[in-house]
């Protein structure tokens, strides 16, 4: 008997702890899960798991407009041509994790791409909920919690 996939598919872009952690609790919440890892020697050792696959570029994710991407490190020389793509990509929803009080850098690399302001709004920063997470674990559960209130039309508390 073969099982209906999910339309719901999350995206983590990057192998860290959060992505591992994001990406082993969306199963549990009902997503195909995929990582994305450019860099092939950071998926080093026994493979552990990474959720349903994991791929070595985004147009390899098998992206729609039911996936939410995620990049789950902000300090990656990466993070430009790899927003660009997800903003090319048809995805439903686009983020990148890091501290809401700060600039992120994702803004510098996309501007000297020449991605217009526009698109570079698109792209949410914070990703989660605002429960003061500490934890790669505590960052997942706030940023899927927050992918849940979006999709089902919900506030969910992203105020900072």
């Amino acid at each position: 008997m073969q099982t209906e996939q999910s339309p719901r598919h999350l995206v983590a872009v990057f192998e860290s702890p959060v992505a591992e952690a994001l990406l082993r609790l969306g199963l549990d919440v009902g997503f195909r899960c995929t990582l994305v890892e450019p860099d092939p020697a950071r998926l080093q050792g026994s493979p552990r798991p990474h959720g349903d696959t994991f791929v070595g570029d985004l147009s390899a994710a098998g992206v729609t407009e039911h996936t939410d991407i995620v990049l789950t490190d902000h300090h990656r020389p990466e993070i430009g041509p790899v927003l660009q793509e997800a903003l090319a990509s048809g995805a439903r929803w686009i983020g990148i994790v890091g501290n809401p009080h700060k600039e992120g850098p994702h803004l510098a690399a996309l501007k000297e791409l020449g991605v217009p302001d526009e698109e570079i709004a698109r792209v949410h920063r914070p990703v989660g909920l605002n429960i003061g997470s500490r934890t790669p674990a505590e960052i997942a559960v706030a940023t899927l919690a927050g992918l849940i209130a979006d999709r089902n039309d919900r506030p969910g508390g992203f105020e900072f």
